[in-house]
């Protein structure tokens, strides 16, 4: 008797790996047998479709399945496991457990919360020594083994995937009954010698006769089985009802040899890939130069879940390998009629080290669009990877080689798919946007055909007949006489029969007067948003919402009234309502007003309207990311519907979204434009290789672009050295540390709040960046994530910047930009202007009660967007130094306009790594610029850097120049509790034939409050002097080497 055991699948693998992956395999135990399956390598939704047979020998054994993660370095780690006991499956019906998914547990009871996973298994006895593959309708599951005689100490018997070759071994009564004796020990040892034997020479000439005896029955049976089962397409109609809405597989993670979009239908893609009599594989082996090609018949197996058949093939000569044998399996993953998912297993074991692995291949065919011109479209994408069966040195190479054979074969394979079936370009769908909005036409309703629809149910009919008959009651009737606490012009009931017939009456009349209510309100509501045009210039974001499909009905008839909202970047636009419609039809246009940046994320709702006062109720919602989706994949989409009552009715929006940029390239530099401002420093605008190897790394779409990247340490148990990267709608992180790559990103609108821990001995001495997420945000990043807390909000921690100051002002800067909202923008400008008008206030008051220096006249220039310069801090300047130089004025305004002058001066005077932006006008009279440059280690030994931002105007009598700076230091203790403030004010002496007055004033404006701020303000103000000091001289003797 023997036990089956088919691993096929698992999903939702937890992320063992430090990249935020795993590599499964799966381990079974049944007493002392033991065996496993291949590994998969960086995958938490592995396929194995591979089977094992054991021995049964004690129904009370208990089969255990666990699910492990290989470890190269360390001991593997465990995922979790089931247990099943054999009785159970004796017990069953057919003695088979079926096909299921089975829920993974932990090893520990204290762990019993945690998602371990899921696995599909097939679990069923066997009495006989072989099965041959069953038919449409069979339900025992097939399988097709190569094992030795069985015999009591046999291990599992494991078949190679997917297809398996027939069991031709004979099971041997006697040995079974051998005794637990010590002659019979003996006597097992030496049969088991011979079972050794046995199974060596099955390879030669006894095994191989009886395996080759049955293959080629099978083979000479094959078209007659093929026509017992039914055709190509009863078989897809069988796996289309056995579908249970399983996901489409992802692309496997070798790449992707082809993804093409073509005007035909999805299931006719199909037949003509792989239906039995179709002509194209025919052709493909003509072109490629295959030979002998015997196309297998298509079965099912697994009790008719798994549609399978083998194709074998002489493979055409290369210039480094002979022409070879191969053998594809190929297994239906997916057919639902509109989704076809099929995995290709390739063996050549005639090439070097061919028995070491196997190419796999999966074809997905998936349903676009579709097109202009109403035809139907499908779209084929062919991904790859090699499956190593055993390690081997040449793995590199054998990965190599398969890569570019696939390239070439796959190229001949679009180039004849093409000339079958019309390729379509998706740039031209996408252009398409005029054509697929015009054809949507709002469906006229009159609304007394709605009101009709609206009010022909029984509350209605029934108040009405009451009412009616009430009304004749009372024409009818005669008045009666008063008595009890009645007066004149007060009729009370006189009995409890006729208070209750008041109180329906009463009840019925509010109901109507509600639901008329609700009728009227929703009729002014008739999609005011519809057809209004966007305003601007920038991201244009425009949604046309067709129709929905399996609503949930909430009201008491069975029917809803739904209308949906869009949201993004905190603007909304409402559709109409629809009364009494689960299957609502809007072709409705919405049209969002231009955005600076692109929008990240445009949220979905679908609420039930229940009148002017009652709060409505959510059918569902959704999200659509515009990051992680192609804008080209929405230009018709159907949206599943997340939420209690969407998931119960499988609800759906039919949609068509398109986002464009009507600013061109221009927008990138007005965004970054902004940016530097927030940011106070300049930022370069990104290469398109840099941005294109950005975008490939976090596969990001092509509209997005680099702001800036930093080096840090992503601090988790260990703190994992890599790279921070900025764009304007993700915040990304990668690390390659020996081989182990660690990616994830997430949205600025998914970060809830951000602080700044100080230094500690675990961090080594820096400050640390908490960003915490949202409830239920980042959840693809959860592997980079050092903590949740008790609401289930991710903490992600990064320290150890090179420049923190930089590092942390530009996060802020751009979680500012996109995360706060509207109305919290507005109150910071509102708050801004305010200290602004107070400070306006408080100057006004102090020149009123003493007079002010021409020095403090000119102190602040004003900006258009805020009060004084760089800030709304009132700083107080001294004189830090004062002398006349023997230079002309324009020689040393040259140390001020980006000259090689300028750039000699700095950089003796021990600024490294001078840099500088061109001048820039602000307004009249007045430019601007930023500088950059890191200190000597003569002038601080901390290397500490340096951003500044510099405005020139003339002197009020046009005699010189006032040049204003503000300084901020990064990488220096206490750098960001202050910025420093200096006025350089160069002037003309016309008494002189040659020379200027420099004056040159100094002030700290505090941002925050510290008990040190004597010992660093004469510490600045000594070094500022010294420093001025050499700059000057060095500009005199510059002026000396020129003259």
């Amino acid at each position: 008797m023997r036990l089956l055991v088919r691993v096929i699948e698992a999903r939702n693998i937890p992320a063992m790996d430090p990249n935020g992956f795993s590599d499964p395999y799966v381990k079974l135990q049944l007493g002392k047998h033991k065996f496993k399956t291949k590994v998969v390598k960086k995958c938490l939704n592995p396929t194995w479709c591979e089977e094992f047979t054991f021995r049964v020998e004690d129904l009370k054994e208990e089969l255990v399945i666990s699910v492990l993660d290989e470890d190269k370095y360390f001991n593997d780690d465990f995922v979790g496991q089931i247990k099943v006991l054999v009785s159970q499956v004796f017990d069953a019906d057919n003695k088979s457990l079926g096909t299921a998914w089975y829920s993974l547990q932990p090893k520990n009871k204290k762990s019993k919360n945690r998602d371990c996973g899921q696995i599909l298994l097939t679990i069923c006895f066997s009495q006989t020594n072989s099965l041959d593959l069953q038919l449409v309708g069979d339900h025992l599951p097939p399988m097709r083994t190569i094992g030795s005689p069985s015999r009591s100490s046999d291990g599992p018997l494991r078949s190679s995937s997917p297809l398996r070759s027939e069991e031709v071994a004979s099971s041997k009564e006697d040995r079974s009954q051998i005794q637990t004796t010590f002659a019979g020990r003996i006597a097992q040892i030496f049969n088991k010698n011979g079972d050794v034997a046995s199974t060596t020479s099955s390879r030669g000439s006894d095994l191989s006769e009886v395996s080759e005896t049955t293959r080629s029955e099978a083979y000479e049976n094959k078209y007659e089985e093929q026509s017992s089962s039914g055709t190509f397409e009863e078989a897809m109609k069988t796996m289309e009802s056995k579908d249970q809405g399983s996901e489409i597989p992802s692309n496997l993670p070798g790449g992707v040899v082809l993804d093409q979009m073509y005007a035909i239908a999805a299931h006719d893609l199909n037949s003509l890939l792989f239906a039995p009599d179709s002509e194209f594989p025919k052709s493909l082996a003509e072109v490629q130069g295959t030979t002998e090609l015997q196309p297998g018949a298509w079965k099912f197996e697994t009790g008719g879940e798994n549609l399978k058949r083998v194709l074998t093939y002489i493979k055409a000569a290369t210039k480094l390998i002979k022409a070879v044998k191969g053998t594809e399996e190929q297994t239906y993953l997916k057919a639902d009629g509109k989704v076809f998912a099929v995995l290709a297993n390739v063996s050549t074991p005639d090439v070097p080290c061919g028995g070491s692995f196997k190419v796999e291949l999966l074809y997905c065919i998936t349903p676009g669009h579709e097109l202009p011109s109403g035809e139907q479209s499908a779209r084929l994408v062919i991904s790859w990877r090699v499956n190593f069966l055993q390690s081997t040195m040449m793995k590199g190479m054998i990965e190599g080689g398969a890569r570019q054979g696939l390239k070439e074969s796959f190229e001949q394979y679009a180039n004849l798919l093409s000339q079958n079936v019309k390729p379509v370009d998706l740039k031209n769908i996408g252009s398409s946007k005029e054509q697929l909005l015009a054809s949507l036409q709002v469906e006229p309703h009159s609304d007394w055909k709605l009101a009709v629809q609206y009010f022909a149910n029984f509350t209605v009919i029934s108040t009405v007949l009451m009412g009616i008959y009430a009304l004749v009651h009372v024409w009818l009737a005669m008045p009666s006489m008063i008595q009890g606490l009645e007066f004149v012009g007060l009729d009370m009931p006189d009995s409890i029969g006729e208070m209750i017939v008041c109180g329906v009456l009463v009840l019925q009349g509010k109901r109507v007067l509600e639901m008329i209510s609700r009728f009227m309100q929703a009729r002014v509501q008739k999609g005011s948003d519809h057809g209004v045009k966007a305003q601007g210039d920038g991201w244009l974001l425009t949604v046309a919402l067709i129709e929905g499909s399996n609503l949930a009905a909430v009201d008491s008839s069975g029917f809803c009234d739904p209308y949906v909202v869009f949201t993004c970047n905190g603007k909304s636009r409402t559709s109409s309502i629809k009364f009494q419609k689960p299957d609502p039809q809007w072709n409705e246009i919405f049209e969002f007003d231009a955005m600076d940046e692109p929008p990240s994320m445009l949220e979905v709702e679908v609420y039930d309207f229940d009148g002017p006062f009652d709060e409505a109720t959510s059918l569902g919602h959704a999200e659509i990311n515009f990051v992680k989706t192609n804008i080209s994949d929405l230009a018709d989409v159907l949206v599943p519907l997340q939420g209690k009552l969407a998931q119960a009715c499988q609800s759906k929006l039919h949609l068509r979204i398109f986002l464009n940029n009507t600013r061109g390239g221009n927008v990138v530099k007005e965004y970054l434009t902004k940016m530097e401002k927030e940011v106070g420093k300049k930022i370069r605008l990104r290469s398109p290789q840099t941005n294109s190897a950005f975008q490939k790394l976090f596969s990001l779409p092509p509209e997005e672009f680099l702001i800036n990247d930093f080096t840090c340490h992503l601090k988790r148990k260990m703190p994992l050295q890599g790279r921070l990267f900025l764009s304007a709608r993700i915040i990304g992180f990668h690390a390659d540390l020996f081989g182990h790559k660690t990616k994830f990103f997430f949205l600025w609108e998914d970060i809830e709040d951000i602080q700044v821990v100080p230094p500690t001995l675990s961090s080594m001495g820096s400050p640390i960046v908490v960003m915490t997420l949202r409830p239920g945000r980042g959840v693809d990043a959860r592997h980079g994530a050092k903590m949740h807390d008790a609401e289930g909000r991710l903490k992600f921690h990064f320290q150890s910047f090179v420049s923190f100051n930089v590092a942390h002002r530009t996060v802020m800067a751009l979680w500012k930009a996109r995360a706060l909202s509207p109305e919290q923008k507005v109150q910071i400008v509102e708050e801004s202007e305010a200290k602004s008008l107070q400070l306006v206030e408080e100057e006004s008051e102090a020149k009123s009660f003493q007079l002010v220096d021409e020095d403090c006249e000119a102190k602040s220039l004003q900006t258009e967007e805020s009060g004084s310069y760089l800030g709304l801090e009132d700083v107080t300047l001294s004189v830090v130094y004062s002398s006349f130089l023997s230079v002309p004025i324009n020689f040393c305004m040259e140390l001020f306009n980006g000259s090689e002058v300028d750039r000699r001066v700095m950089e003796r005077a021990g600024c490294l790594n001078y840099s500088y932006s061109p001048w820039e006008l602000e307004k009249a009279d007045v430019y601007q610029r930023q500088i950059y440059y890191k200190f000597d280690k003569r002038i601080s030994r901390y290397r500490g850097e340096v951003t500044s931002t510099q405005q020139r105007s003339p002197l009020s009598d046009r005699n010189g120049w006032l040049i204003e700076e503000v300084m901020t230091l990064h990488g220096v203790p206490l750098g960001d509790y202050f910025n420093l403030h200096l006025r350089y004010q160069v002037e003309d002496i016309p008494s002189r034939s040659m020379g200027c007055n420099v004056q040159v004033l100094f002030g700290i404006a505090w941002l925050k409050s510290t008990r040190h701020q004597k010992r660093i303000t004469k510490n600045i103000l000594s070094n500022l002097q010294d420093r001025l000091k050499v700059m000057f001289s060095i500009l005199e003797k510059e002026f000396m080497l020129e003259k």
